[in-house]
């Protein structure tokens, strides 16, 4: 059967650019379950997208469906006829539900038993006629975060929808959405080449819509942009820098993107240069240049949508609309500038952190307080101590500066920079502009124990006041980020000259911050869904690293709640087991052994004058090794401990082959089992090893 291409086109005022995004990969699963839904066969569908356009291209579709036989077996004739002959409900349920008459069902001999048949014959249909209905579900199908109404009628679309081109092969698809009536005519670039602009076949659509200067691929455009980027840097000798964000949104601002260079006064850069970055990214969409040295060069790169011929026109309006806003930055920092960092901490009182937690400055206070705890509990003494309950006190400071007020993504970096200026230590400094890290997955921790302990503080306060006033994260949905918070927790205490504290500790601690503030919860229910809250992540973390799940469950079943035990002793599990693997896969299936025949209501105090030989090394051996693993556990030398278990393999070998555990003498076999109890606990405080046996 022939096969010809399907292309359409839904034209619309700009579209959003993340919203483009997503819409874009939506289509292809939109219209080939809309097809099948159709029994309209097709050979692939390719999805194109631009500012102002979806579209979608389907190769191989035919011009008829196959015509189609299908038999589907009912009840039993006994149950779909009663004695007469009549159809029963059932019979008549059964026709009705496979789309036939009651009439047309057949009799079939199967075995001896008779069945009823339903039996559907669906003939060849137009693909054309089909498509209008199909094409208009994929219009309506997209999903939009936001979605608006237009004119008089009453569809939804993300923004109004212009024009819509629909043609399989050379003949138009009749589709009608929001008073418009699809054609052969697209629309080109707004300025370069706007149309109307005739498309003769649907295998033309993309040659059309690429010669009306509209690049229709976001890979392209990308392409495009970071082409025109290196000419542009090899240019200047500078280098841009791109942020993935950013960079995904320009792709999606323009159809056929024009790289310009740009500049502004060079007395902007005694602004704190993250300022005039944000500027930049956040607010303009442009790329920052720096030169080799790291520093902020005065040019800056235009992704334009515009006629390249009016470059020059282009360039002095975007540069005047840096200018307004570097002035604006300068304005804010020069009279930010004017006091003390100190002077505005007071003024967090009027910044509400929570509406049931009280204000920034409460929060400020708990910080403060859970800082000191930190630091007593990571033996930082002195300079450092002092250094890092300053940083506490100031780090949320900036928050009701201008320059925060008006560029909110640079809060804890003016911060910094105000910090120094009123004569703050290095180290207070940088903490105030670290305490947020890490910010994002892969983001750097802080730099210092100092920024550390400041950073854990507040992250640790923020977790502990939601769960209390039951804002926890809920299935997909966490605003406050809190399990980002949680892993950034986890982050610096698992680091190498990270802060050697306790979790479970600093929860108490922040919890007891907000009791003492008079915030009401039940403390110990709170306390255990925040610990189960970071048990959760850290198992997510490991599992993500590479950590068996039999490993993280079977240490875990020993009671850990502390997240760096927890991957220390999941990370020693595995070494051990990939190291010595007979000698392990022995010790675990030897602990499940006696941990079957345990008896747990004996306990483990046992009587040495039933001992023989065998039992008493076995005692002995048991005994000697529960206080070095507990020796080891205590140094967190998790290692040691695993060794110090597997010397327990030859005379728990020794007693289980000489030994026959369940005597008839009630007295011996009870005392043996104290021995086993005994051998178990030494294992479960290190993990559940019959986890592992499994």
């Amino acid at each position: 059967m022939e096969k010809t291409t399907l292309a359409f086109e839904i034209g619309t005022e700009e579209l959003p650019a993340f919203d483009l995004h997503a819409a874009t990969g939506q289509l292809p699963a939109l219209m080939s379950d809309a097809l099948a839904s159709a029994r309209i066969p097709f050979d692939a569908v390719e999805a194109y997208s631009s500012p102002r356009r979806l579209i979608a291209i389907v190769r191989g579709v035919p011009q008829q469906t196959e015509a189609t036989v299908e038999e589907f077996r009912g009840p039993a004739a006994k149950i779909a006829f009663d004695a007469d002959g009549n159809p029963t409900k059932a019979a008549a349920g059964f026709a009705r539900g496979k789309g036939v008459e009651v009439e047309s069902l057949e009799r079939r001999d199967e075995n001896g038993v008779e069945y009823v048949y339903a039996v559907k014959h669906t003939a060849a249909r137009d693909v054309a006629a089909l498509l209008p209905a199909v094409l208009e579900g994929v219009i309506a199908g997209i999903s939009w975060p936001k979605s608006c109404r237009w004119g008089t009628t009453s569809e939804y679309f993300s923004r109004p929808v212009r024009w819509i081109v629909a043609l399989l092969g050379t003949q138009v698809v009749p589709v009608r959405f929001a008073g418009l009536e699809a054609g052969n005519v697209t629309r080109g670039h707004r300025f370069l080449s706007p149309g109307p602009h005739a498309v003769a076949s649907a295998d033309d659509l993309l040659d059309v819509v690429r010669g009306a200067f509209v690049v229709p691929s976001e890979d392209e455009r990308e392409r495009s942009i970071r082409e025109q980027v290196r000419a542009a840097e090899q240019a200047t000798g500078l280098t841009a820098e791109l942020p993935a964000k950013t960079l995904a949104e320009v792709v999606n601002l323009s159809e056929y993107p024009t790289v310009m260079v740009g500049e502004f006064d060079e007395s902007f850069l005694a602004v704190p240069k993250e300022i005039i970055v944000d500027a930049m990214l956040v607010h303009q969409r442009y790329f920052p240049l720096f030169a080799a040295d790291g520093s902020l060069a005065n040019k800056f790169l235009i992704t334009s949508n515009g006629n390249p011929e009016f470059a020059a026109n282009i360039i002095d309006g975007n540069q005047r609309v840096v200018a307004a806003r570097l002035y604006d930055a300068k304005f804010f920092f020069d009279e930010d500038l004017k006091k003390p960092l100190e002077a505005y901490v007071d003024h967090l009182d009027e910044v509400v952190f929570q509406e049931k937690l009280g204000t920034t400055r409460a929060k400020t206070d708990r910080i403060v307080k859970l800082v000191e705890h930190v630091c007593d509990d990571a033996g930082m003494e002195g300079q450092e101590k002092a250094d890092a309950l300053r940083a506490a006190y100031l780090c949320k400071a900036d928050l009701v500066t201008g320059a925060v007020v008006e560029f909110t993504s640079v809060q804890g970096i003016m911060g910094s920079y105000y910090a120094k200026a009123a004569g703050e230590t290095d180290a207070v400094a940088g903490a105030i502009a670290d305490h947020y890290r890490p910010r994002f997955s892969g983001d750097a921790t802080p730099a210092t124990r100092v920024g550390k302990a400041v950073a854990l503080a507040d992250k640790l306060d923020t977790i502990c006041g939601l769960f209390a006033v039951d804002q926890a994260p809920t299935g997909s949905s966490d605003p406050f980020a809190l399990r980002r918070s949680a892993l950034g927790i986890v982050a610096m205490l698992r680091e190498e000259d990270g802060l050697k504290v306790g979790l479970v500790p600093a929860i108490d601690a922040a919890l007891h911050a907000y009791a003492a503030c008079g915030i009401e919860f039940d403390a110990a229910a709170v306390r255990e869904q925040v610990l189960d809250f970071f048990i959760t992540r850290t198992k997510v973390m490991a599992r993500d690293e590479g950590s068996a799940p039999d490993a993280i469950d079977a240490v875990l079943a020993a009671g850990v709640r502390e997240p760096l035990e927890l991957v220390n002793r999941v990370h020693a599990l595995e070494h051990a087991r990939r190291e010595a693997p007979e000698t392990f896969a022995d010790l675990a299936v030897a602990y499940a052994r006696a941990n079957n025949l345990r008896a747990a209501d004996l306990g483990t105090a046992y009587d040495e004058a039933l001992l023989g030989d065998v039992e008493r090394a076995l005692a002995d051996a048991v005994v000697a090794a529960e206080g070095r693993v507990a020796a080891a556990l205590d140094a967190d030398d998790y290692p040691t401990a695993l060794d110090e278990l597997a010397s327990l393999r030859k005379p728990v070998d020794a007693f289980f082959e000489d030994v026959m555990v369940m005597d008839e003498d009630v007295a011996l076999r009870e005392n043996r089992l104290r021995i086993l109890n005994r051998f178990v606990d030494v294992f479960s405080r290190v993990a559940d090893f019959g986890m592992l046996a499994k």
